[in-house]
């Protein structure tokens, strides 16, 4: 299954972040497929706040949950948006499908 991620952090914690995140990024079971780091904040977000954005290939919630917990742990805030992917041109015949 795939995920969007959005980690926002503090600047001065991003050292102990990137420890982790090397840590992290070795676990089973989960695949980062694209990530992106934004150094202007969003609106709404703190001043000094780094914004990454990810998508994810995660087999389970365990892996999701080794992976996550320790960044989180490290004074980031994260959000796992579960996501469906629809090739172009497919929406209509996706949307038949889980309609029944």
């Amino acid at each position: 299954m795939k995920f969007l991620t959005i980690v926002t952090i503090a600047v001065d914690k991003m050292p102990n972040l990137a420890a982790v995140a090397d840590k992290v990024s070795k676990i089973p079971g989960r695949k980062v497929l694209t990530q992106y780091t934004c150094l202007t904040p969003f609106p709404g977000a703190l001043p000094n706040t780094l914004t990454t954005i990810g998508v994810v290939e995660a087999e389970n919630n365990e892996a999701l949950s080794a992976a996550y917990y320790p960044i989180m742990l490290v004074g980031a805030s994260v959000q796992l948006i579960p996501v469906l992917e629809i090739a172009v041109g497919q929406a209509a015949t996706v949307e038949r499908q889980f309609r029944g």
